[in-house]
């Protein structure tokens, strides 16, 4: 069982979460309700996402890796919920 939040692990997970950030699309009309949820969640992963690499910075891997998770836990529930679309199952979790 792995216990270090290596280096290399860091660098995939950055990796897989900008391209992600990257490649997602809002799947819902502007005028919809749920638009402001997929604003939402969206500035919430970037934000995260700016964490994370605030605390790789910084050295601090641990958060650094956490604040990953928090960031493409928001991309996989916008997905999921249907207000992003994702269709590349290596970047996005699906229903």
């Amino acid at each position: 069982m792995e216990r270090e939040i290596t280096e290399e692990k860091l660098q995939k997970y950055f990796k897989i979460t900008e391209e992600a950030l990257q490649r997602l699309e809002v799947a819902v009309h502007e005028k919809s309700l749920l638009h402001a949820v997929a604003d939402d969640f969206l500035a919430m992963a970037k934000s995260y996402f700016n964490d994370a690499r605030y605390y790789y910075q910084k050295g601090d891997y641990v958060t650094a890796f956490a604040a990953l998770n928090y960031a493409h836990g928001f991309i996989d529930a916008g997905v999921r919920l249907g207000v992003f679309k994702g269709e590349d199952d290596r970047l996005f979790a699906f229903g």
